[in-house]
């Protein structure tokens, strides 16, 4: 067992007129802690195109998290898919990343764009061998995994891109790894890449999109704990154990809550350097405390990291906001999104007076539901939390 994990992310975006994508992404986690990826592209595009990318990543995660061979799942994708009444045929394509205990990664490929591999920051020619699965030619490769490893696999939609536009013949899948090539160098998530990566096709697309286009990035790491404080114990007898607990775990540390910060000044015997600076109108300023990464307020500050979480597991359209920006939400973000992979929340149940006033719109409550909603979030990011209360 190592200490390596993954970092999954996708985007996709619709053919132009259709309310549906015809490309799917799942990511089916199993128990003994490997991972598999499929990424579907649907025949055509619409309502017919996402119901096959739909079955056909359903059915192949499941079947293969249940240890059955690649052989066995696409003849029950053949045996399942309807016929289309146009073509005559019934089919997606398929591109599968399979995470054995984030050791090494086998890839199966049918028809999609074959996945590209970013190794020490260039491009890695992986081995393929050639399989004929029910008159399917299929590819596989087993690789064993190392730390900064990228995978990029992608639909037909991206290198159709710019097809008639800017490129006669589309976005070449060569020139597609050279750009994806400088981005990695960057450090950006896989969530980022995939996005960076879907929105370059956009604009060649013209904003008008001629196929539906999906990116899935997967990104190989080791693993970081991040340590969040937020809010004083309800009973002032437990601070000096809520402290000592959270100073002694592993990793960064994040205080947010401006009696929570003046509790661990205290504790630790530092002044605290409270900063007048206003980065953005909406987000209170940051504080300095030695023995400390990170100070920010709190209610108002993880709302707007709740806000940014949400968007970023959906269409990441404010990625541009909080990846640059220096206050306190956006600081907060990068690390939990960005850095950390294993986060521990130390919550104080505390009522703070000043939220009991009926004008204002913060309660008791609403905090406790920040901490469980942007748990949920950071779950969904791929993220093992713990949440303690005191």
């Amino acid at each position: 067992m190592n200490d390596l994990c993954a970092d999954i992310g996708y985007k996709s975006i619709n053919h132009i007129g259709e309310e549906l994508c015809g490309d799917h992404v799942d990511v089916v986690e199993e128990s003994n802690g490997s991972t598999v990826i499929v990424l579907a592209d649907g025949l055509g595009s619409g309502v017919k195109a996402s119901i096959l990318s739909t079955l056909t990543s359903k059915i192949i995660s499941t079947m293969m998290a249940a240890g059955l061979p690649i052989e066995e799942c696409v003849e029950t994708i053949a045996a399942t898919l309807p016929v289309c009444s146009l073509r005559g045929v019934a089919y997606s394509t398929f591109t599968i990343i399979h995470l054995l205990n984030n050791e090494a990664a086998e890839i199966i490929q049918y028809d999609n764009p074959h996945v590209i591999v970013i190794r020490d920051f260039d491009q890695y020619d992986y081995p393929k061998t050639e399989m004929n699965i029910g008159g399917k030619k299929i590819y596989r490769s087993t690789i064993k995994l190392q730390e900064e490893d990228v995978f990029i696999a992608m639909s037909d939609g991206c290198p159709h891109a710019g097809i008639g536009g800017k490129y006669n013949f589309g976005w070449k899948r060569e020139d597609i790894a050279d750009y994806m090539q400088a981005l990695v160098a960057g450090g950006y998530t896989a969530k980022n890449l995939s996005t960076m990566l879907v929105d370059e096709c956009d604009k060649l697309y013209g904003h008008k999109p001629g196929d539906d286009t999906t990116a899935c990035v997967v990104k190989i790491r080791r693993r970081e704990p991040m340590n969040i404080l937020f809010g004083p114990p309800s009973n002032r007898d437990d601070g000096e154990r809520m402290m000592s607990l959270f100073f002694s775990k592993e990793g960064k540390r994040i205080i947010c809550g401006g009696t929570t910060s003046s509790i661990a000044a205290k504790y630790l015997g530092k002044p605290l350097q409270a900063s007048l600076r206003f980065e953005r109108s909406d987000v209170p300023p940051i504080a300095h405390l030695e023995g400390v990464d990170l100070v920010t307020e709190g209610v108002i500050t993880m709302n707007k990291v709740l806000q940014y979480a949400k968007d970023y597991l959906g269409d990441n359209a404010l990625y541009e906001d909080w990846n640059f920006k220096k206050d306190g939400a956006s600081l907060i973000s990068r690390l939990l999104f960005e850095e950390a992979t294993d986060i521990n929340f130390f919550v104080g149940r505390a009522v703070n007076p000043a939220h009991q006033n009926p004008d204002l719109p913060i309660n008791f409550n609403i905090k406790m539901n920040l901490v469980e909603e942007l748990s949920v979030c950071l779950r969904k990011m791929g993220k093992r939390i713990k949440v303690s209360y005191f």
